[in-house]
This record gives C-alpha cells, structure tokens and sequence, in this order.
C-alpha cells in the first residue's frame, strides 16, 4: 500500500451499537494519515436521543480523533443529517479540527473536489416519503439482522462480512436511488466547475465517472467498513477493512461507472 496523505471516511454512526469503532481505530492507526475528513453521521444524535450507546471502543475511537489533531493531523468534520445540530458549530476551530459544512479538497496532482455529507441531495432523488419511512425501518432491521449474523461469524472465528449488504444489492430499487443521488451529486460539482464529488450519506461505496465529473463515496463504518484515501501521488483508492484491501480505483475512461464486484458482501 501506498503512502497514505488524505483519508475520508463517513457515516460512522459513534453512539449506537451498529459503529464498527475498533476496526476504524485500527484502519487510522495503520493509514496514518496526515489529513482527515469526518464526512457527516460521525455521531449518530438523532438515535441517542432514544437510547443512548457509547461502549469503551466508541470513547476510545473519539480520543484517538483528538490525539491525533494533537499531533499535526489536519481534521475537518462536515457534519450529516444524524449529526446535523453540530451544523450550528460550522466555522469552530479548535487547534487542527476544525468544522465545515463542506469542503473543496484539493488532491496532491492538483484536482478539485467538493466534499459534502450528501444528505442535501435527497430532494433531487424523488422518492416517495412512505417509501423512505419504510426504507428507514426495514435498513434498521438489517443492521440487528447484520450485528447477529456477525456474532455468530466472529464466535465461529469467521471474518467480518455484511450481510445488510448482500441483501440490498438484490433490490432494484436501491440501485436506481444510488443512481439518481450520484446524478445529482455530479451536477453540483459541475455546476461549480469542480473535477469531482467525495461524499457519503447512502453507505454505497463507489466510483463512477458522469459528464466529465469523477463521483466518489467513501461508504460506511456499520455495514461495510469501507474508507476512501488518497496517496500522496494523488490516486484516490477504496480500502475495506479489516482486509486492507483495495477495492476499488476510478477507471481512466469516462462515462464508465465502476462495480466493486460483490467485494463488499
């Protein structure tokens, strides 16, 4: 693996039991990055308003954020919708961390790319409220299916795999709604004359190029323990974890919308 300058990573949901903590704590500690992006739904407010769940792994993942701004990491926390009252704390610095609502991020070979949670987007995709309720409802039932079923893995010493994954890749409908947010994504970045989009928000890593813009989504910390990196060339590479594998890495052909294959599943 490369030398690792800028690491993205998202929807890490700190405060329910779903967060993979350790295996974050462990990807930060072997990626040392020099640059972090917290890309929204770090801390998962709206669940903890019901019932609140911050394990040691969780406490100790939140302390290794702030020992690692100590030591000249730049960290740059664009709050989601699960995290949104921290919005009103946009502008904040304190020492190397700072608040953003969001962010142009320069790579090391000179591209532009906005960065943003992604949630902004959900009035572009159309889906219908009762769908999305339910939608909600029934991803809540896979992530208890998906703590148990890795239980059951991690009792059998089996390595982590999700299966919220490989029941949603099976439903048409989440494709399209993948589609339609990378469609809105690329317009915006478009529209503000930007190389590309780096976001999160749908828990669907992925590359695809649109319209000439390059569309990246750094995934999720619950279900399929994915980040998003940059080298210090500038080459943006998917990395699940605990695998250190590369996953993925944007094609050089445009319009040509990348698969990860089932790697995730």
């Amino acid at each position: 693996m490369q030398n690792i300058h800028t690491v993205f990573i998202s929807d890490l949901h700190l405060g329910t039991p779903d967060c993979q903590a350790a295996l974050l704590s462990d990807a930060l500690r072997k990626l040392a990055p020099k640059k972090l992006y917290l890309v929204g739904d770090i801390i998962d407010l709206a669940a903890m308003r019901k019932k609140a769940v911050l394990p040691q792994d969780q406490q100790l993942l939140i302390g290794q954020f702030w020992q690692m701004a100590k030591e000249g990491c730049e960290i740059i926390y664009i709050p989601g919708n699960h995290d949104a009252p921290m919005r009103k704390l946009r502008g904040l610095k304190l020492g190397q961390l700072q608040i953003r609502r969001k962010a142009i991020h320069k790579t090391r070979d000179g591209r532009r790319f906005l960065v943003s949670h992604g949630d902004e987007f959900d009035g572009h995709v159309k889906i219908h409220p009762m769908l999305l309720a339910l939608g909600d409802h029934g991803h809540q039932i896979l992530l208890w299916l998906n703590r148990r079923y890795n239980k059951l893995r991690s009792w059998l010493r089996m390595p982590y795999r999700s299966l919220a994954a490989m029941i949603k890749q099976r439903f048409g409908s989440a494709q399209r709604y993948i589609t339609r947010f990378q469609e809105a994504a690329c317009t915006e970045a478009s529209r503000q004359s930007l190389d590309g989009y780096i976001g999160g928000h749908i828990h669907q890593a992925g590359f695809s190029h649109m319209k000439g813009i390059l569309y990246c989504n750094d995934g999720d910390w619950v279900e399929h323990c994915t980040t998003l990196v940059e080298t210090d060339s500038g080459a943006l590479q998917l990395i699940h974890w605990p695998s250190m594998e590369v996953i993925s890495e944007p094609v050089a052909t445009a319009e040509n919308t990348l698969e990860l294959d089932g790697k995730l599943a």
